[in-house]
C-alpha cells in the first residue's frame, strides 16, 4: 500500500484505501495476510554486533598495536614489569571502549520500551484486545485516556481528545485532536492535528482511529531508522591522540636508529648500543600516555558528577571543551516544562504574579503591592472560576533520589533508616499543565481545592472541545447554582452578555468587549498562553442540560496568562558561555512565537540572530541552510528530522556541535551531534542511551560547568604531554649528542628505563588534575581541528628538550673531565647525567602548569604533584644510595660539589625559560601601554583638527 499524506483524506477516502468499515474492521484473514506483507508492528534493532566482535574491535587501533610491540620488546629484555604494565594499559582501554560501545546500541531498545504492548481493536465487528505488534495498517482502534498509541493513526471520531506529544515533536503541552482531513500538502507534525503517533499518549478523552503506519513505517519507527543510520563522532581528543601516537612513534624510532648507528660509528660495541637504542626507544614512546588521559579523564569524570553532570563516555568530556554551539530543547531544558500564570486582567486592571512552577507560593500584585481578595471581589471570583473549573490536582511529594539514609545500629537491616528532610518536598502536578497553573494561581492567593470544596459542589461537566473551545462545569452552592467556564477569550466573549468591571457586573459593551480584546492581544504578543474566564448564576428553575444552554448570557471575568517560564540560571549560564565564545541556539517543536519570546529573555537571541521555521526549513536545500545556520539562533517547530539537518549543517560549518535534549524526537540529533546531552530527570530512556553526558539535575548551566570541566582536562592532557614528550626528548638528545661528539654512553639501558618510571608515572598523573587557570573561561573555544602541539606547545617541547639534553650532557662531560685518573669516573659521571636528568624533569613538571612559566602559578598549590616529585626523588636516591640497588642500576652515592652541579644545571633550563617568559610578558605589556597611549594621542590630535 502507498504511503500517502494521511492528514489530507476524509473518512471515506480512508475506508476506500483500507478497504474496511469503521463499523466491523479487519476480518482476521484479512489482518494475518496484511501482517505477512507489512511485517510485525515493532521497531527493527538493525543488524546486531556480537559483543565478542565489538571487543576485538577495541584492539585494532594504531596505538595498541605499537604498544603491543612495545611490550614484546620489553619481555625480550626482561622488563617484565614494563611489559606486565602495557598489557594493564591495552586491557582497561579495551574493557572501557567495549562497554561504551555496547551501551550507546541500548538505545533502540529504549525506544522499542516506548511502544504500546497492547491495544483494544475492532476486528470482524467485535472488539478485541491483541498485541500491538499485530496490528496491521487499516485496523481500527479504541483509544481512552491513559493508553499509549500504538502505531500511526488517522483520528476517525474524537471525544474532548488530547495526547501528550512533547517526546515526540517538543510541543510543551498535550495536543487537543480531531477527526478532520487537513488540507495542506506540507504540514509538520505538531500541527497534524487529525493523526496519532505511536509511543505518544492519550491524556484526556476518547477516540476511535484507523492505523495507517506500522512499525518501521511510523514516525517513531523513522526516528529508529536515524539512529540506525547516524554514525557516533570520533572525539576530537580521540582524533588528536592518533594523530600524536604516530608522530611519536615514527620521530622516536628514527632518533633511536640515529643514535645507535650514530654510537657503532664511534666505536661503541654494537651490541650495547642495540640495548641502549632499544631501552631508548622503551623509554620514548609514552606508553602510559593513553593510561594518563584515561585517568585524567576519569578523575574529571567524578569531579563531574558532584556538579551533577554525569558521563556516559569518558572522551565527551574534552569534546565539550571545544564546543562552539549548544543547540539546546526549549521545553524541559531552557524552561521549567511547568506552565505558571504570570498575568491576569480582571475588571479592567492587570495584575502581575509571583511564583514559579505549580508550588502554591507567591502573590498577584496590584501596581507592585500584594492584592487584596476582599476588596476586589471580580480577582476573587476570577481565581474561584479558574480553581473550579479545572480537574488538575497538585500535591506535595519527595522525590526518592532526595531520600538520605543514616547509620542507626538495631535498626533494620544492616543498621540502616531511611530519612526523608521536610526541606526536599516538591509540588507535582497530576492532570493538564493548563489547569494545574490555574490551580496553583488560586492556592496562592488561599483559594485552594480543600476550601472551596467546602462551599461548592460540583454537579455536571461539559469537556472542552477542540470545536466549542471551551469547558464548563456547574455548580451548587449556599447560595443557589452557577456555571463556570474557561477557553480560547475571543470564543469566550462571544458568549458573555456581562462583564465585571471595577466590582461591578456591567452590560458586556463593544467598548469594554474591545479592551477585554486588547489585553488579550497584549498577554499574546508577549508569547503568553491566554485563558479567558466566564461565570453566570441559574436561576433556581433553570437546569442547563446542555452546552448551549450553559455557556451562553455569561459574565466575562477576566484573562489569566500564563506560559512556560524560563530556569532563573539560565539566563546567567548563557551569558557564560557567550564570554566563552560559544554560540546557544533554541531548537523546539514549539511555535515560533513562543520560542522567539523565550530566546530573547534568555538573551539566545541576539540583535542581528534570525528565527527560522520548520516549514521554512523544508523549502531549503543543506547548501542554503548552510549559508544560513550560523545566523539563526532560533529554530522553531522542527521535527526530528530537521534536527538532525540543522547538526549536520554546523559540523559541516566547522563548528563542534554539542546537542541538549529530552525526548525521544532528540535522539538521533544527540547521537549525531560531537556530544550529546540528555536530561537526567525529565528525559526519556531513548535520549539518555543516545547521549554521553547526562544532566542529573536537568539545569542547563550544569552544561557550563561541564565545558569548563572539558576545558580543564584537555589543557591538563596538554600539560602532560608537554611534560612527557619534552623529557623524552632531552633524553633521546642526551644519547644522541653524546653519539655525536665521541664520548661514551651518558646512561645505561637499565637508567634510561628508570628514569622513564621515576618520572612518567605520578608526576604526569599528578598533572592530570592540576586545578585550572583562572582565565580559563574568557578564551574562545579551540577549533576542532586544532593541532595538539598547537599554541606554541611544539616549541615548548622541543626547546625545553633541547636544553635538557644540552644540560645534562654538560654535567656528564664535566664530571668526565674532573678526575680522569679515577677508575669509577665513567660511573660517577653516568650517576651524575641520571641525576640530573630525572632532577631537570621534576623541574620542569611545575613549569608544564602554566602556559606562561612556573612563576606565575603557585608550584605548592597542587599538594598531589608536591607529593609526586617527592615519590620520584625518593626512587631516584634509593637506586643511588641503598647498596643492593647500586650494581644493578650501575650508580654510586654522590657528594656535595656532585649534586650542586647536578642541581645547577638541572635548574638552568626552568631558569632560563622562565625568565624569558617575564622579560617577554613585560616587553609586551609596555607594548600594549605605548601603543595605548600613541592611540589616545591620535585620538586627541584628530579631535584638535577637527
Amino acid at each position: 500500500m502507498e504511503q500517502k499524506s494521511w492528514h489530507r483524506l476524509g473518512s471515506e477516502e480512508l475506508q476506500k484505501t483500507f478497504a474496511v468499515s469503521p463499523q466491523r474492521g479487519l476480518d482476521d484473514e484479512e489482518a494475518e495476510a496484511r501482517r505477512q506483507e507489512k511485517g510485525l508492528n515493532e521497531l527493527s534493532e538493525g543488524e546486531k554486533i556480537s559483543p565478542l566482535t565489538l571487543l576485538l574491535n577495541q584492539f585494532k587501533d594504531f596505538m595498541v598495536l605499537v604498544l603491543m610491540g612495545a611490550t614484546l620488546v620489553s619481555g625480550l629484555l626482561g622488563e617484565y614489569l614494563d611489559a606486565i604494565t602495557i598489557v594493564a594499559i591495552i586491557a582497561l582501554n579495551g574493557v572501557l571502549g567495549f562497554v561504551q560501545e555496547f551501551r550507546a546500541e541500548r538505545s533502540l531498545r529504549a525506544l522499542k520500551q516506548l511502544s504500546a504492548p497492547s491495544a483494544k481493536v475492532l476486528r470482524g465487528g467485535t472488539v478485541q484486545h491483541i498485541p500491538a505488534k499485530q496490528l496491521v495498517p487499516g485496523d481500527i482502534v479504541q483509544l481512552e485516556s491513559g493508553d499509549r498509541v500504538p502505531a500511526d493513526v488517522r483520528w476517525l471520531t474524537c471525544s474532548a481528545l488530547y495526547c501528550e506529544e512533547s517526546a515526540l515533536t517538543g510541543e510543551s503541552l498535550p495536543v487537543s485532536k480531531h477527526s478532520e482531513p487537513i488540507h495542506a500538502e506540507e504540514v509538520p507534525l505538531g500541527d497534524q492535528k487529525n493523526i496519532g503517533f505511536m509511543g505518544t499518549m492519550v491524556t484526556r478523552g476518547t477516540g476511535k482511529a484507523m492505523v495507517v503506519r506500522t512499525g518501521m513505517d511510523t514516525e517513531m519507527g523513522k526516528i529508529a531508522n536515524l539512529i540506525q543510520s547516524t554514525d557516533t563522532q570520533e572525539t576530537p581528543l580521540q582524533r588528536r591522540l592518533e594523530q600524536l601516537g604516530k608522530i611519536l612513534i615514527y620521530v622516536s624510532l628514527a632518533l633511536t636508529v640515529v643514535v645507535v648507528l650514530a654510537g657503532i660509528l664511534h666505536g661503541q660495541p654494537a651490541v650495547s648500543m642495540f640495548l641502549a637504542g632499544v631501552s631508548l626507544a622503551v623509554a620514548a614512546i609514552p606508553e602510559g600516555l593513553p593510561a594518563i588521559v584515561t585517568i585524567a579523564l576519569a578523575l574529571g569524570v567524578q569531579r563531574m558528577i558532584k556538579r551533577k553532570a554525569i558521563v556516559r563516555k569518558l572522551p565527551s568530556v574534552e569534546t565539550l571543551g571545544c564546543a562552539s554551539v549548544i543547540c539546546s530543547d526549549k521545553t524541559g531544558t531552557l524552561t521549567q516544562n511547568k506552565m505558571t500564570v504570570t498575568h491576569v486582567w480582571s475588571g479592567g486592571r492587570s495584575f502581575d504574579v509571583t511564583g514559579e512552577g505549580y508550588t502554591p507560593s507567591g502573590t498577584i500584585l496590584d501596581k507592585g503591592k500584594p492584592a487584596d481578595l476582599k476588596h476586589n471581589q471580580s480577582l476573587r471570583r476570577l481565581l474561584q472560576i479558574g480553581a473550579l473549573c479545572n480537574n488538575a490536582e497538585i500535591y506535595e511529594t519527595v522525590p526518592a533520589d532526595t531520600r538520605t539514609k543514616r547509620k542507626d545500629k538495631g535498626k533494620g537491616k544492616g543498621g540502616e533508616v531511611e530519612t526523608a528532610p521536610s526541606t526536599a518536598k516538591i509540588w507535582e502536578l497530576k492532570g493538564d499543565p493548563t489547569e494545574g497553573a490555574l490551580v496553583a494561581l488560586s492556592a496562592k492567593m488561599g483559594l485552594t481545592a480543600s476550601a472551596l470544596a467546602v462551599t461548592f459542589t460540583r454537579d455536571k461537566e461539559f469537556p472542552f472541545d477542540s470545536e466549542r473551545k471551551l469547558m464548563s462545569v456547574t455548580l451548587t452552592h449556599p447560595g443557589g447554582r452557577m456555571v463556570c467556564t474557561k477557553g480560547a477569550p475571543d470564543v469566550l466573549l462571544s458568549r458573555c452578555s456581562y462583564m465585571l468591571w471595577e466590582g461591578q457586573v456591567v452590560p458586556c459593551t463593544p467598548t469594554l468587549r474591545q479592551k477585554a480584546l486588547e489585553a488579550n492581544e497584549a498577554m499574546a504578543s508577549d508569547a503568553l498562553r491566554v485563558l479567558g474566564l466566564a461565570y453566570r448564576e441559574l436561576r433556581s428553575n433553570e437546569q442547563a442540560n446542555s452546552e448551549k444552554d450553559a455557556e451562553s448570557q455569561l459574565v466575562f471575568a477576566g484573562l489569566a496568562g500564563m506560559i512556560d517560564p524560563p530556569r532563573r540560571e539560565v539566563r546567567d549560564a548563557i551569558s557564560v558561555t557567550r564570554r566563552a565564545g560559544i554560540k546557544t541556539v533554541m531548537i523546539t517543536g514549539d511555535h515560533g512565537t513562543t520560542a522567539e519570546a523565550i530566546a530573547g529573555q534568555l538573551g539566545i537571541l541576539q540583535r542581528g540572530g534570525k528565527v527560522l521555521t520548520g516549514s521554512q526549513l523544508l523549502r531549503m536545500d543543506d547548501d542554503a541552510l548552510d549559508k544560513l545556520s550560523d545566523s539563526v539562533s532560533v529554530y522553531a517547530r522542527v521535527s526530528p528530522e530537521h534536527k538532525l539537518r540543522i547538526v549536520k549543517s554546523l559540523q559541516r560549518n566547522g563548528h563542534v556541535v554539542a546537542m541538549t535534549g529530552d525526548g525521544v524526537n532528540d535522539a538521533p540529533a544527540i547521537k549525531a551531534a560531537d556530544i550529546g546531552i540528555a536530561m537526567g530527570i525529565t528525559g526519556t530512556d531513548v535520549s539518555k542511551e543516545a547521549s554521553a553526558l547526562i544532566l542529573g539535575d536537568d539545569n542547563f548551566s550544569t552544561i557550563v560547568a561541564a565545558i569548563e570541566e572539558g576545558r580543564s582536562i584537555y589543557e591538563n592532557i596538554r600539560k602532560f604531554i608537554r611534560y612527557l614528550l619534552a623529557s623524552n626528548v632531552g633524553e633521546i638528545l642526551t644519547m644522541f649528542f653524546a653519539m655525536m661528539l665521541g664520548l661514551p654512553l651518558p646512561l645505561v639501558p637499565i637508567q634510561i628505563l628508570w628514569v622513564n618510571l621515576v618520572t612518567d608515572g605520578l608526576p604526569a598523573m599528578a598533572l592530570g588534575v592540576d586545578q585550572p587557570e583562572k582565565d580559563l573561561m574568557e578564551h574562545k573555544p579551540r577549533g576542532a581541528k586544532e593541532n595538539i602541539f598547537a599554541r606554541r606547545l611544539g616549541w615548548k617541547i622541543v626547546s625545553r628538550g633541547i636544553l635538557i639534553g644540552l644540560c645534562t650532557l654538560a654535567a656528564f662531560w664535566l664530571t668526565l673531565r674532573v678526575a680522569p685518573e679515577d677508575p669509577a669516573r665513567l660511573v660517577r659521571a653516568q650517576s651524575v647525567a641520571f641525576a640530573t636528568l630525572v632532577m631537570a624533569q621534576l623541574f620542569h613538571v611545575f613549569d608544564c602548569r602554566s602556559s606562561r612559566s612556573v612563576f606565575h602559578r603557585n608550584p605548592f598549590q597542587n599538594k598531589y604533584l608536591v607529593l609526586a616529585v617527592l615519590s620520584s626523588v625518593l626512587l631516584m636516591l634509593a637506586v643511588m644510595y641503598i647498596p643492593v640497588m647500586q650494581p644493578i642500576f650501575k650508580t654510586i652515592p654522590l657528594g656535595f660539589r656532585d649534586w650542586s652541579l647536578c642541581l645547577v644545571a638541572a635548574g638552568i633550563p626552568t631558569f632560563l625559560m622562565g625568565a624569558g617568559s617575564v622579560w617577554s610578558g613585560k616587553r609586551n605589556r609596555k607594548r600594549s601601554r605605548g601603543g595605548s597611549a600613541g592611540g589616545q594621542t591620535v585620538l586627541k590630535s584628530t579631535k584638535i583638527s577637527a
